[in-house]
């Protein structure tokens, strides 16, 4: 069941459990019984006989094993055949320990701690294993916490989920407990759902469990994972093509060699014998002819291969993906913390009326820099490193890099109160000591803000804001956006004493516009140069991103992805777009498209297939 669809007593009656007191400990016993453990499952591992046994599966390697029975036994040349098994040990065992060398590394990285998570039962909040989570469990979250299954929100306090490794979101999501009205609405924009493996960044929530383990959405793409076809690489297919273009013609050979030596000899001669010797001949010709070096020296460079890429940090599980690596036509990479830094970064301050880049030098008296450092919840430990929500840290991050000593402004400025940021408003509050006065510093969505704003500061002066500043203010604040910026908006205001009751209605009226700041997960400053030099070895970059369709264009062009397509205004399709496209007419026109945005796990596999219906060797990496 969808679950984001449904009122939550609705959600309550179908999971059989009660928002106030949870499961009971019997019931939950019950219910871990039934679904098991709440894990992912992968493939079974292959033993290492299995794995020995799987080097001899090639077509070359069964050619030569035949040529050493042959050699030895027809031939009795016992020395060809020892020389040619040994090469073939040789080789499976060399297959054999760079495959469980890499296991055994991707094994290192699985390995990590079971987190814990706080549930209701009995109407007691315990702390248990994630992995004893069932359907119907009350889990409560708080800043920092991993979500350990997928759950339908029902209490959602300015609660902000971290979702890049699942939908490619580059900023955190805003999540609330309303029922969503449509029933088909994509993954990214499920407010009220929150899924496993994605991390709480702000705020608090509890929420009941709909799906655990393998059941939940991580859990379908680790199902697509181990249930991947086996394709041969390139390599593989033209090594078995070689062995069997080289048998046959070997034998076709041969059998010329043995006709023509029975009819060379005088008929008196043309006895058992005589058939014995040219059949031997002809044999000792065919073994002679196959090149049992060959997968050796094969397996030796890809293993050469490996260690090279070991060198700068990959893993190579199986050898022939080293020469696959090489015969890549197309990429299809993730945009979120593979083509970008995965690190919200300003780019852009309007202020005094004009947009300034990031690089020009800001006064540390100017009211926008004052009320992003004051509006601003990240904390900052020893060395500088930042926690807390990204869009905060990369306002704390552009302070630093203006050379203010932030820790110094906020213990002379002290918070005095506040007013939390909620979705619904879409503002956060901050009232600080200011010398004898206090300072109100406010942030949020500017169109919101500007319903509260009644003056503007301009090169110090401060007058009321006229519609046509307002619209200028709007006109700067959709440029920012059309280029996939997030913006903020930034106002203030000094008031003689703290408030009695800090509200909305009382802090964050009559205030004063400062600016606006603009922010993007930038590209990855090697990323360009990367897609540049894949174009000229002939190798494709193609987006495919959970991220909203104007922020993945915006980073493709600024990376020359979008360069590939003839048609620009055409190359971006979003994933309920794809799924409208039958798979011919998409199997023929996937080479139109160069960005796919608001993408899901299955459309990313009906992708890649495309491509390699087109006979194109594909990457995916992200």
């Amino acid at each position: 069941m969808k679950y984001y669809d449904e009122n939550i007593p609705d959600v309550e009656k179908d999971l059989e459990t009660s928002l106030k007191t949870g499961l009971s400990n019997e019931e939950a016993k019950k219910r871990l019984e039934k679904y098991g453990e709440n894990a992912l499952a992968s493939k079974k591992k292959r033993s290492m006989v299995a794995r020995f046994f799987d080097q001899f599966k090639d077509f070359m390697i069964i050619v030569l094993i035949i040529a050493a029975i042959v050699s030895g036994i027809v031939a009795q040349e016992w020395t060809d055949a020892a020389i040619i098994m040994i090469v073939v040990l040789i080789n499976a065992l060399l297959g054999t320990f760079q495959e469980a060398k890499s296991e055994a590394a991707i094994d290192a990285l699985k390995e990590m701690s079971t987190p814990s998570a706080h549930v209701r039962r009995n109407n007691v909040i315990l702390e248990i294993p994630s992995t004893e989570i069932v359907p119907g469990d009350v889990v409560l979250l708080e800043a920092g916490d991993v979500i350990p299954a997928d759950m339908r929100l029902t209490v959602a306090k300015s609660l902000k989920i971290e979702e890049s490794a699942l939908t490619g979101e580059s900023v955190p999501v805003d999540k609330s407990s309303e029922t969503l009205p449509d029933s088909e609405v994509a993954l990214g924009d499920r407010i009220n759902m929150a899924y496993a493996n994605t991390s709480v960044t702000y705020g608090r929530g509890e929420g009941i469990v709909t799906a655990t383990g393998m059941n939940t959405e991580v859990g379908k793409i680790a199902t697509m994972l181990n249930n991947a076809d086996e394709t041969d690489t390139p390599l593989k297919r033209n090594l078995n093509q070689l062995g069997k273009t080289l048998t046959i013609m070997i034998l076709a050979i041969c059998a010329i060699v043995f006709i023509v030596g029975v009819l060379k000899a005088n008929p008196a001669e043309r006895n058992s014998t005589l058939m014995i010797n040219m059949f031997l001949v002809a044999v000792s010709l065919a073994v002679a002819a196959i090149p049992e070096g060959l997968p050796a020296i094969v397996t030796i460079i890809l293993a050469l291969g490996t260690q090279t890429l070991a060198k700068h940090k990959a893993i190579v599980r199986k050898l022939p993906a080293v020469e696959t690596l090489g015969a890549t036509d197309i990429i299809c990479s993730d945009k979120t913390g593979t083509l970008t830094q995965n690190q919200m970064t300003v780019e852009k301050v309007y202020y005094n009326g004009v947009v300034h880049s990031e690089d020009q030098e800001i006064s540390e008296d100017n009211p926008a820099l004052l009320s992003m450092i004051l509006a601003n919840d990240t904390q900052i430990e020893e060395g500088g490193r930042l926690l807390g929500d990204p869009t905060e840290t990369a306002l704390i991050q552009y302070a630093f890099d203006e050379n203010i000593d932030v820790q110094e402004l906020l213990q002379k400025d002290k918070r005095i109160q506040e007013v939390p940021f909620d979705s619904v408003r879409k503002l956060m509050s901050t009232v600080n000591k200011f010398g004898d006065k206090y300072y109100v510093a406010v942030k949020g969505a500017p169109d919101e803000l500007l319903k509260r704003v009644t003056s503007v500061e301009i090169n110090g002066q401060v007058s009321p804001i006229t519609d046509e500043q307002k619209q200028d203010i709007l006109a700067a604040n959709k440029d920012m956006a059309q280029n996939a910026l997030r913006v903020l908006g930034l106002a203030y205001k000094y008031v003689n004493k703290p408030y009695d009751d800090p509200t909305t209605d009382n802090v964050e009226q009559d205030l004063i516009f400062a600016g606006l700041v603009g922010m993007i997960d930038p590209e990855r400053p090697e990323a360009k140069a990367a897609v540049a030099e894949a174009k000229r070895a002939g190798i494709r970059t193609v987006m495919i991103t959970g991220d909203h369709q104007i922020t993945a264009a915006a980073i493709a062009s600024r990376l020359g992805i979008l360069q590939e397509s003839p048609d620009k205004n055409k190359a971006v399709i979003t994933g309920a777009e794809l799924d409208k496209l039958s798979d011919d007419y998409f199997i023929k026109h996937v080479s139109d498209y160069s960005v796919y945005a608001r993408v899901s796990p299955e459309n990313k596999v009906r992708i890649v297939k495309a491509w390699q219906a087109n006979d194109k060797i594909v990457a995916m990496t992200g």
